[in-house]
């Protein structure tokens, strides 16, 4: 079964890691009656389902074009670096934008200038000073219908370790798509979710030693991972909720556990130096208001950071018991501090256990 693409993170996450720096990129504005604003973003259905749901409603509102473009990490930082910033606002990971923000690239976000948007109503875990997060979506357990029948499926990552209680051939993610699921395999070796950081990369990755003869292949794309799941290539895996929600709406045998879930960020951050500050200010306030929140979230399939959107939010994505998102009622937050500290050793790490 062929499954809708959505936006990967891999390249961006790579190039966070190294920072190597490219060609800057070099953006001409159009004449235009509107004026424009520049957003870096993941393109693809990201930008298909914004563009009706975000973009061209702020454009109604304000009179302002969004006009999306594609950059790396290194890219951004190598325009920085150069003096020549003609990228507005930056829409990424909240790692990468760590990343930007070390090396100087990013401007504070103005809180207090918010007109749309109760900056009290965002998550506090997404609201930072040089960046804010624009949805939160998950790594999760997801599993083949086909397989395992709705309440029959593992319900934990010890359960999903056990591959005599719960056989079959599962998949992870590879360093190649961001991070391996480290997090995961320590919370499966009976490490409390409150104290997964700092990682034990050794007991990590000997706790992966345990189901590797299990996974056919690590996936370095969020397509594969939903994909070998569909095709029951493997009948687990450690998989983005986004990518899991898009399956089965797609009518893929495919769904999920949200226990233990791990929680990621979508984020804003203003680039230093841009032209257009102040209506990127108004971008980013806009785009975290409730009511764009609910009507862009419920079509992209995340959830959202304004509290007040938790009401309006796709309802596979609550926790019955509680109302509230899934991350908020089972999760635990990714520490980005701790993987821009550590990636390059984990790294290390990966190429040499992969191939034991």
């Amino acid at each position: 079964m062929k499954i809708r693409p959505t936006p990967t993170r891999r390249g961006l996450l790579v190039a966070a890691s190294s920072l190597t720096l490219a060609a800057p990129m070099i953006w001409t504005r159009r004449a235009t009656a509107a004026q424009q604003l520049v957003v870096r973003t993941p393109g693809g259905v990201f930008d298909d389902v914004k563009k009706q749901t975000v973009y061209d409603p702020f454009l109604a509102a304000t009179g302002i074009e969004i006009v999306p473009v594609a950059s790396t990490a290194a890219k951004l930082l190598a325009m920085y670096k150069a003096g020549q910033v003609d990228i507005d606002v930056i829409d990424t990971g909240d790692d990468v934008l760590l990343n930007l923000e070390r090396a100087g690239a990013l401007e504070p976000i103005p809180y207090k200038d918010f007109k749309f948007t109760n900056p009290d109503d965002i998550e506090p875990g997404v609201r930072l000073p040089y960046q804010v997060g624009s949805f939160v979506y998950a790594f999760l357990l997801g599993y083949n219908t086909n397989a395992y029948a709705l309440g029959k499926e593992p319900k934990s990552w010890a359960e999903f370790w056990d591959i005599k209680a719960f056989p079959g051939t599962r998949t992870l993610a590879d360093m190649a798509s961001g991070a391996p699921n480290l997090e995961i395999a320590l919370i499966a070796d009976g490490v409390p979710m409150d104290k997964v950081y700092p990682i034990d990369i050794d007991r990590a990755f000997k706790s992966l030693s345990r189901i590797k003869s299990s996974v056919p292949k690590f996936w370095d794309t969020g397509a594969l991972s939903a994909q070998m799941l569909a095709d029951k290539e493997a009948v687990l895996a450690v998989i983005w909720s986004t990518r899991a929600q898009v399956a089965a709406d797609g009518g893929a045998p495919v769904a999920a556990q949200w226990n233990q879930n791990q929680v990621l960020a979508q984020a804003y951050g203003l680039t230093k130096g841009g032209r257009n500050i102040d209506a990127g200010v108004k971008f980013i306030d806009y785009s975290l208001s409730p009511d764009v929140q609910a009507r862009w979230l419920a079509a992209y399939k995340a959830i959202p950071v304004n509290k007040q959107a938790y009401g309006r939010t796709a309802p596979a994505l609550l926790d019955p018991e509680t109302n509230k998102p899934w991350t908020v009622s089972k999760g635990f937050r990714n520490d980005i501090v701790w993987w821009a500290d550590n990636r390059a050793k984990v790294s290390e790490a990966w190429n040499k256990w992969v191939l034991q």
